[in-house]
């Protein structure tokens, strides 16, 4: 009979390769967690800076009042400013500068509905808006309610010093001359949780 030379993994070969795909993955996993946290918050940042930015170019080029506000329905045709900006956000023509949408009379520009899952909001004051009037310049205290000024985003690592010396958290600030900034500098952002008598997340 003809001998047939056979091939193949032994028993030692096979556990090596194991453990180096083991050790291969305990370095990867984290680091494509802190990946994705990073993109969640940087696209969260980006979001409501992208739609502070366009009422504001808005305001000035149409000359009228326009309205960013938490609307916990903003992807309904009869969207409002009710809700939270964790449940989402709208930008539309204030026409009657009340801060609140009143029917179709008063076109969305922008809606965007809830944020990414594990990204908290803590905003100064609880605000749920912010007015451009027709000059681009912010109407921050319409009708008594304060206007957002401070919003600090942050999720399960807290503001901890991610990759780069940069803090995992965010800090946008809305100045009143409607000036919308997103910083990730850690002493900002826990100056800016203290100021507020909040903690993170």
């Amino acid at each position: 009979m003809d001998k047939r030379t056979q091939s193949g993994f032994t028993l030692y070969e096979l556990l090596i390769t194991v453990v180096i795909v083991g050790i291969i993955l305990s370095f990867g996993i984290p680091n494509m967690l802190a990946f994705n946290q990073n993109g969640r918050m940087t696209g969260t940042a980006n979001d409501l800076h992208s739609a502070f930015h366009l009422a504001r170019s808005e305001s000035s080029r149409a000359k009228t009042n326009i309205t960013v506000c938490a609307s916990s329905n903003a992807l309904a045709a009869g969207a409002d400013c009710q809700g939270t900006w964790e449940q989402g956000f709208i930008v539309f023509v204030d026409n009657d500068g009340d801060i609140n949408r009143s029917g179709g009379t008063e076109t969305v520009l922008r809606a965007h509905g809830p944020i990414a899952d594990g990204v908290n909001l803590t905003v100064e004051n609880d605000a749920t808006y912010f007015s451009y009037s027709s000059t681009g310049l912010g109407r921050i205290d319409v009708g008594g309610n304060p206007a957002v000024s401070r919003i600090v985003m942050c999720d399960e690592r807290g503001t901890i010093t991610a990759a780069g010396g940069r803090s995992a958290a965010r800090l946008f600030i809305a100045t009143p001359l409607g000036r919308a900034t997103v910083f990730n500098t850690k002493s900002l952002i826990d100056d800016a949780l203290t100021d507020m008598g909040e903690t993170c997340p």
